[in-house]
């Protein structure tokens, strides 16, 4: 969602900080451009106004102007506010009430409202093991009703019996008693929708408030629709007490202005993103993360926390040894390509990797998320034993490879010699005259260096790292990275195979190295 608005803001601050000096004039250019961006982000003009007004005050200074760096220093400042505009703080869902802790959730027809409602629920009942009930109170449109049912059994979690001719009040009310009485710790409230803000809908959600007293009242808006959703924020917000929101489908095209303009002009916080359709897309809001996506600067934490909850740990510490000992086989090459595409595919690791937004020209073949499922399509086109053997499969077995994967033989070669690369690459990486420290470490990061996963980053490796980063990084990396596991990285953290032998296109050296 952020791309265009991360591509725009990127090139002008890299402008800045490939000068040596700069003059009010440079800022005040920079500003202008900046405000263009952020506008045709659909950014609301108050908060691009405000948002212009104090990086302008902050960078129009002595101790800017002055700084060795000052490029580098208005980086920072735009990014710090932009972590303010975003709402400096993370805000978790609040469950510190008497069980059973109603939800309720909130927003127009066709904004997510109910597949996030089970999203939530799903979230709850496998990560906090807390015993949830949903209950739809859409009395107008029967299939959503059925909707949430059919949600409530594929995520495993409980849904209120439907029963006819009950109004919403009613469905809330039996609701949060039978919840009660069935030792629920979280009763979810699904409200009925309208294609547009209007006094029933609105006379109804305040009814159903004042029936549930819920201690959350969560506004689910389509990030897509970009200032309308800001709009509809308003409305709900002098309405109702809404305690938070929920920004759906951020993984689409959309200019990326409802999330900066949200927190700014409702003074509600966001507090969750819905990144895909599958039920388990769905992220916390971290402000000064976001933040980093946009300005190009990466968000590794997030990065760590999608791959400790997607990777087989045991799985992946196989995979390591048979890397050292050059064992590795066409089945381990699946079995990486099946984890990357479960953190988010190759845009979506690339997204959150430092420094990376400013080569997507030369990545752009790389990144193809088809591509790796293409190659997935002609691993499992193979038996077992050519897997295993890869070796073995001549040129028969190649065209009848390429037939069963509905494809052509060149792509079983492409798929054989990249496997033989990474082999002879992991092999040699993992063998003991292989290199160790910082670098080595961001190696096995991608799961291309033996010994099972990336080390606990110490602040000197992270300054380390952060020098050797294509254009540096504003401030460094941070001294400690929260929500970092202790032993790093899972082992057989993903490596980036779909690269072609882990040759990265225009980018010279491997993963970051110097120029030649």
């Amino acid at each position: 969602m952020f791309e265009g608005l991360s591509t725009r803001l990127s090139g002008i601050l890299d402008r800045l900080k490939g000068r040596g000096a700069l003059s009010e004039a440079d800022v005040q250019e920079a500003m202008r451009e900046v405000r263009r961006a952020l506008l045709e982000a659909d950014v609301a003009l108050e908060v691009v106004r405000s948002f212009t007004d104090k990086v302008r005050d902050r960078a129009i200074g002595a101790e800017v102007i002055k700084s060795v760096t000052p490029g580098q220093m208005v980086v920072k400042i735009v990014h710090d506010t932009l972590v303010e505009t975003l709402g400096t703080d993370g805000v978790a869902l609040d469950f510190q009430a008497v069980p059973p802790v109603p939800i309720l959730m909130v927003g127009l027809q066709g904004s997510g409202k109910t597949t996030t409602t089970a999203k939530i629920a799903k979230r709850l009942f496998e990560k906090q093991k807390k015993k949830v009930l949903m209950a739809s109170l859409d009395t107008r449109r029967p299939a959503a009703m059925e909707q949430l049912a059919v949600l409530g059994k594929q995520v495993g979690v409980d849904t209120l019996p439907i029963v006819a001719g009950q109004s919403a009040v009613q469905i809330a009310r039996r609701a949060v008693e039978a919840a009660r009485l069935g030792g629920y710790d979280v009763v979810m409230l699904d409200t009925a929708g309208r294609t547009h803000v209007d006094e029933a809908l609105m006379a109804e959600v305040a009814e159903v408030e004042r029936a549930a007293k819920p201690h959350e009242v969560l506004l689910v808006v389509d990030s897509l629709t970009g200032q309308d959703a800001v709009n509809v924020a308003r409305s709900f917000t002098g309405r109702v007490n809404v305690t938070g929101v929920v920004l759906t489908r951020v993984d689409g095209d959309g200019r990326g202005g409802a999330a900066l303009s949200m927190r700014a002009v409702t003074g509600k916080p966001i507090k969750l993103l819905g990144t895909s359709e599958k039920m388990d897309g769905l992220e916390d809001f971290h402000p000064s993360r976001i933040a980093n996506r946009i300005l190009g600067m990466g968000d590794i934490v997030s990065l760590v926390e999608k791959a400790a909850e997607s990777i087989d740990a045991e799985k992946g510490m196989a995979i390591a040894k048979r890397m050292q000992s050059g064992q590795f086989n066409l089945e381990d090459l699946k079995d990486q390509l099946d984890q990357m595409l479960n953190i988010g595919g190759m845009q979506g690791l690339m997204g959150m990797l430092p420094g990376v937004k400013n080569m997507q020209k030369q990545l752009a073949g790389a990144m193809d998320d088809k591509a790796i499922k293409r190659q997935r399509a002609v691993i499992q086109a193979m038996t077992p034993w050519e897997r295993r053997n890869p070796k073995e499969i001549d040129g028969k077995r190649r065209r009848r490879i390429a037939k069963g994967a509905g494809t052509g033989p060149e792509e079983v070669n492409k798929v054989l010699k990249m496997h033989r690369g990474m082999a002879d690459m992991m092999k040699a990486m993992g063998g003991p005259g292989a290199k160790r420290g910082p670098m080595a470490g961001l190696a096995n990061m991608f799961g291309l260096g033996g010994g099972g996963g990336m080390p606990q980053p110490t602040p000197e490796m992270l300054a380390e790292m952060a020098k050797k980063l294509p254009g540096g990084m504003p401030g460094g990396l941070p001294d400690k990275m929260p929500g970092l596991p202790p032993g790093g990285l899972p082992p057989g953290f993903p490596g980036l195979g779909g690269l072609g032998g882990g040759k990265l296109p225009g980018l010279p050296g491997f993963p970051f190295g110097k120029k030649k």
